[in-house]
């Protein structure tokens, strides 16, 4: 599985963004599909994930202002940021996880810049 990152950039507090993760190689709709974000100096962490059913979850510090789905015939998974802080400034990753056989895979990143 490749997963090829677009859409991040440079933008002001309170605006939005959308990303995009292109995948090839395996069976796109039978994966578990999540970004994640990592800041300088901090571990990486959970964005937003969307499973092969289309349920969704994210944690509190982005709830209501970002929204993540999946066009399983594109191969495609976006995430919508809207209303950005400074503190969502980080580098961007598209993840899979697929079932079966099990494995992970990841992006190359895309950088998100929210100036204050």
């Amino acid at each position: 599985v490749q997963l090829v990152e677009s859409g991040g950039g440079l933008v002001q507090t309170g605006g939005s963004l959308t990303l995009s993760c292109a995948a090839s190689g395996g069976i796109f709709s039978a994966n578990t599909m999540g970004w994640y974000r990592q800041a300088p100096g901090k571990q990486r962490e959970l964005v937003a994930v969307i499973s092969s059913g289309g349920s969704t979850n994210y944690p509190d510090s982005v709830k209501g202002r970002f929204t993540i789905s999946r066009d399983n015939a594109a191969k495609t998974v976006s995430l919508h940021m809207n209303s950005l802080k400074p503190e969502d400034t980080a580098v961007y990753y598209c993840n899979a996880r697929v079932p079966f056989p099990r494995n992970e895979y990841w992006g190359q990143g895309t950088q998100v810049t929210v100036s204050s």
